[in-house]
C-alpha cells in the first residue's frame, strides 16, 4: 500500500492517466514552435494539483531535440496553466 503526504510530490510514473493528459493538453494548447511529448509525470496535491511532466521536446523548425521539466498547476475550478519550463542538461 502506498501513502502520499499532502503537499509533497509523489513518485514519477510513465503511466500518464487521462486526467494528467487532459491537463497537459489544456496548458500547452498554445505552443506553436515546439512539440512537447510527456514521458513521465509526478503530482502534488495542493488546493488543486501541481503536475511535473518530464518531456521530450522537438523543435518544429530544426532537428533540435532535448528534455524539459514542465510544471503545470490545475486549480480545483479553472484552467490549467504553465508554472515553469526548465530545459534539462543532456
Amino acid at each position: 500500500m502506498s501513502y502520499m503526504m499532502v503537499g509533497t510530490y509523489g513518485p514519477f510514473s510513465s503511466l500518464l492517466d487521462e486526467r494528467a493528459m487532459m491537463c497537459f493538453k489544456e496548458a500547452t494548447a498554445h505552443f506553436d514552435d515546439f512539440i512537447y511529448t510527456p514521458v513521465a509525470v509526478a503530482t502534488q496535491v495542493v488546493s488543486g494539483t501541481n503536475y511535473a511532466f518530464f518531456c521530450d521536446v522537438n523543435s518544429k523548425e530544426s532537428s533540435q531535440v532535448y528534455s524539459a521539466m514542465v510544471t503545470i498547476f490545475k486549480p480545483l475550478d479553472g484552467v490549467a496553466g504553465i508554472m515553469d519550463i526548465e530545459r534539462l542538461a543532456s
